[in-house]
């Protein structure tokens, strides 16, 4: 049986940041990355690229702050990236940093096994079969769109078309994406916009579902915004801008004083709402949502001041809304109640003659893993087992959230009619992750033997992609200690065991419940979900790491932050580590 330091498991930005920065930081280690595909890229992998398929992020966002996307790749300034450019990048990234012995495609792990000394057996399959691998450390990076959700519609069997989520879209694209053809798209998000867009385009006619009894459809930004014209993807890291946005980690900027002075005053949350009111509107004009009856049903139906990754930016050659005003795509704010024989039938009556549904209903964030035994899924704190953080210190974290951000304790009223997809769905997560840091359970911070990565959501995937892979690195090694900000109170300090773990579990409760009351109209209830809370999350984990969070001169509050401000950060570290441990010498 193979033994081995550390084991990652997936192979997109997250994986492959793992694997490169733990190689940097104990090149001795034993370590393998496992990819249940054939390919690396995670979301972007060879097989699930469709025609036209890009990202939200423009040339200079996504990528490694260390290895540039130069101009080999064919992207110009401006410009967002196509899915081939993104997954051409992530194999050049393996061969460049000669990552490539360490990998191992079409392996899927099935099963998890915490050991009685603290290590991990893994039972996976690959090309020869089942095997068992026995690991010292696990780093997950399986993220939050790896298994898609698909609900079950009554009268599925007898639609008699293909009827798959939206991530099956490439395996069917050849056949259904023509002219001849009638499409339903069913759902409001990023992903129903895009599948929308390839079936428009592509000739076939469209019907678009967006669930009257659900949250509507996701805001869509055009790449500049505001004003003055600023660049979406900056803007959100731009310090001043982020100082709009309350965040619990928000004080690991170092301005704790003008946060409070915006959050915890009357006059400062009413310069708050005005900064939201002008974002939001500027959107909207931008759009031209009340140009036309079919555009206005894309209005959203929340303030973006309650959304997160919901903030998504429209990243389309020619103009999405055209497609809406000439007629290709015919909007029904309505839900489905039933299909039969090629047709899906709605709420209101109405029938939709159908060749095919496309279903953009979200993903399951737990990893399909079977991690054993069967208690531990609630110790790593998974949204649909039972919570590992007592009642008692959830409700007190409630209301200290609610104490700091005023705020958040008026949302905007939910809808009489709401109701959860289904069963399962992500809307009914019964609590969001429970991880210190967003990556460690609490229970198994002393053993230091597994950690998550990627799973929040956020435009800003690489610059967390990175940091928290040499957090976890220097965690592994013994080289961090994690060390709560948070001081738990003292009547709840006596209702927790360990007592010494106090004040972790409280600054989890805080950190993880703060979502569910942030981000009301986003996946705050089930997993971190950012927007402009993404540069002090990482000033967090540098903070953590002893190393400057600061990173540029005097214009540091008025610059917005990219990945290249966090070029030669491992060096930084391993300098800072090597010092530390000569002068204990």
């Amino acid at each position: 049986m193979e033994t081995l330091d550390v084991t990652v498991i997936g192979a997109g930005w997250s994986g492959l940041a793992a694997l490169k920065t733990y190689r940097q930081v104990d090149p001795s280690a034993s370590i393998v990355l496992l990819e249940s595909a054939a390919s690396v890229g995670g979301v972007w992998a060879k097989h699930r690229l469709y025609a036209g398929l890009k990202s939200n992020n423009m040339l200079g966002t996504y990528e490694f702050s260390d290895f540039p996307m130069d101009a080999s790749f064919g992207v110009q300034p401006g410009q967002h990236i196509p899915g081939t450019v993104i997954q051409q990048y992530m194999e050049r990234f393996v061969e460049h940093f000669q990552l490539t012995p360490f990998l191992r495609l079409n392996t899927r792990v099935r099963i998890a096994e915490q050991n009685a000394d603290g290590t991990w057996t893994l039972t996976i399959d690959d090309n020869d079969g089942e095997k068992t691998v026995v690991s010292k450390k696990l780093i997950v990076c399986t993220g939050i769109t790896s298994q898609p959700y698909l609900p079950t519609i009554a009268g599925q069997d007898s639609f008699d078309a293909p009827l798959f989520h939206c991530r099956d879209l490439p395996q069917h694209q050849d056949n259904l994406l023509r002219p001849d053809k009638r499409i339903a798209v069913f759902g409001g998000t990023k992903s129903a916009w895009d599948a929308v867009y390839a079936a428009a385009t592509a000739g076939a006619h469209v019907d678009w579902i967006i669930r009257d009894n659900g949250h509507g459809p996701v805001w869509m930004a055009p790449a500049y915004v505001t004003p003055l014209k600023k660049w979406l993807e900056k803007l959100v890291t731009t310090r001043l801008l982020t100082w709009f946005s309350p965040c619990i980690w928000g004080d690991a900027d170092g301005c704790s004083t003008i946060r409070n002075l915006l959050h915890g005053t009357w006059l400062g949350r009413k310069i708050v709402d005005i900064f939201w009111s002008i974002l939001g509107n500027d959107v909207i004009a931008l759009n031209k949502f009340d140009a036309h009856p079919e555009t206005r049903k894309l209005k959203p139906w929340i303030s973006p001041f309650w959304v997160a990754s919901g903030l998504s930016i429209l990243n389309y050659p020619t103009n999405f809304f055209d497609l809406v005003t000439e007629g290709k795509v015919h909007i029904h704010i309505d839900h489905i109640t039933h299909l039969t024989s090629h047709t899906v039938h709605l709420a209101s009556g109405s029938p939709i003659p159908s060749d095919t549904l496309i279903c953009a209903t979200g993903w399951q964030a737990t990893p399909n893993i079977d991690f054993r035994p069967s208690n531990l899924a609630q110790t790593l704190g998974f949204p649909w087992e039972e919570d590992p953080i007592p009642q008692s210190v959830v409700q007190h974290a409630d209301a200290e959230i609610l104490a700091r951000f005023p705020r958040l304790a008026t949302p905007p009223p939910r809808s009489a009619s709401y109701t959860p997809l289904a069963p399962g769905a992500p809307a009914t997560a019964k609590h969001p992750f429970r991880l210190a840091r967003f990556m460690v359970p609490p229970a198994l911070a002393q053993p230091r033997s597994i950690a998550f990565m990627g799973l929040a959501m956020t435009i800003n995937t690489t610059m967390l992609a990175q940091a928290q892979a040499l957090w976890i690195a220097a965690y592994f090694t013994d080289n961090l200690a994690l060390v709560p900000r948070e001081r738990c109170p003292a009547p709840l300090r006596k209702t927790l065991e360990p007592e010494d773990s106090a004040d972790l579990i409280w600054e989890t409760a805080l950190h993880s419940q703060f979502g569910v009351h942030r981000y009301r109209g986003g996946f705050g209830k089930r997993n971190p979900d950012f927007v402009f809370d993404a540069v002090p999350y990482v000033d967090l984990l540098l903070r953590d790491l002893g190393l400057d969070y600061t990173r540029k001169g005097a214009l540091k509050w008025l610059e917005p932050y990219g990945v290249e401000d966090y070029r030669g950060l491992v060096d930084e570290w391993l300098v800072a580590r090597d010092d530390v441990g000569k002068k204990d010498n």
